[in-house]
């Protein structure tokens, strides 16, 4: 069942009935085109704003995003092509949510395409490479002492895309973002639910990288990657 209640109805932790804040998005232009639209909702489900099984009404989000139903009508034709969204007849739209075998295969091709990909980022990485990742790693480090959970998971959102930009395959980068966006919105970050650990291990993987051991940097990457799809005590992951 879903979790927002009768069609109009969704009630939310906060702001109007389906838990968005009140007003409408910060930073779209209007009309805009469909794909700005796409993403505002994709960005409100990835980051579970919209939780999964969440009714989603057109009229909230439509006074969220600042535009008439239609174009939120066409987003979430969009979005349930992707299977971001079902669209239930007589019902309405709700956010996909997925079984436990769905979620395990997005998470189990996650650990692949990013253990894949650690090989020749240590085949390739420079210098400003490294020292990339070395910062991030810095700033999540710190986020981490600092008790912001929001801005580790934004941290670790950078880091793993700036290892697949540093193995230096466009098609594989491509697949990863594609897969990561998804896991973000099944699945807690890593980050967030592993705190300090985490961290260790991306600091154990930019050793790999920089010393340029391929085997190492895959070993430790598939690692990190599975460590990531556990449960941890708490978790409270659908």
């Amino acid at each position: 069942m879903h979790a927002g209640g009768p069609p109009g109805t969704a009630a939310g932790p906060r702001g109007g009935p389906t838990g968005l804040p009140q007003g409408a998005a910060p930073g779209l232009e209007r009309p805009g085109p469909l794909r700005d639209r796409v993403q505002a909702l994709l960005g409100l489900i990835t980051t579970r704003a919209l939780r999964p099984g969440r009714h989603l009404v057109e009229n909230e989000l439509a006074a969220h995003l600042g535009v008439s139903r239609q174009p939120v009508r066409e987003a979430l034709r969009r979005l349930a092509t992707e299977g971001r969204v079902d669209l239930r007849p007589a019902q309405g739209a709700f956010v996909h949510e997925p079984t436990r075998k769905e979620t395990d295969q997005l998470l189990t091709v996650r650990t692949l395409l990013e253990a894949v990909a650690a090989r020749p980022a240590a085949t390739h990485a420079d210098g400003p490479g490294t020292g990339a990742l070395e910062e991030l790693c810095g700033e999540g480090e710190k986020a981490v002492a600092d008790e912001d959970a929001d801005h580790a998971d934004a941290l670790d959102a950078a880091f793993h895309p700036k290892v697949m930009e540093l193995a230096g395959n466009a098609v594989l980068a491509e697949l990863a973002a594609q897969v990561g966006r998804r896991a973000r919105g099944y699945h807690p970050p890593g980050a967030r639910r592993r705190g300090r650990r985490s961290w260790t291990e991306h600091r154990e993987l930019i050793t790999a990288i920089a010393e340029r051991d391929e085997q190492r940097a895959h070993r430790v990457m598939r690692t990190h990657a599975a460590h990531a799809r556990l449960p941890s005590h708490g978790d409270d992951a659908t």
